[in-house]
């Protein structure tokens, strides 16, 4: 895969604006839930999907030790359960009770708006950005 340096440094660019806005809907998140973010990153990961402890350390961007630590905690606390994988009985599958899937849903609510400098953009450059972004997560 060849490198394009413009869109590196659109990449950069863009997840430099996402982390640096992010800490009040964070410390909003971690108010509701009564978890560390480490915790709800988890938590939201496998919102999407069951996954296996390695599968999750390497979603959550986290070593394997840190995410059994982690499935360990979310486990006492009711949130997610191990199963045997039914393709491969050496391995358990993470996956969401139901009240960790109630608590997903609750930290989906916690309000999230829009940076004043990204909510100041005229209504075409915000149509346009949307545009991009809706094709690539449609990819």
């Amino acid at each position: 895969m060849s490198r394009n340096p413009l869109a590196d440094d659109v990449w950069r660019t863009m997840a430099a604006f996402v982390i640096d806005n992010r800490d009040s809907w964070k410390r909003a998140a971690i108010e509701q839930a009564g978890l560390p973010f480490s915790r709800i990153r988890i938590l939201r990961r496998l919102g999407r999907r069951p996954m296996t402890v390695k599968e999750l350390a390497q979603a959550a961007t986290i070593d394997a030790p840190a995410a059994t630590v982690a499935v360990n905690d979310l486990e006492s606390r009711g949130l997610v359960v191990r199963q045997v994988d039914p393709a491969n009985r050496r391995c358990k599958v993470v996956s969401l009770t139901d009240a960790g899937r109630a608590l997903v849903d609750t930290i989906d609510t916690v309000d999230d708006p829009a940076p004043d400098v990204l909510a100041a953009l005229e209504a075409d450059d915000l149509a346009a950005l949307k545009r991009i972004l809706t094709a690539l997560c449609a990819k």
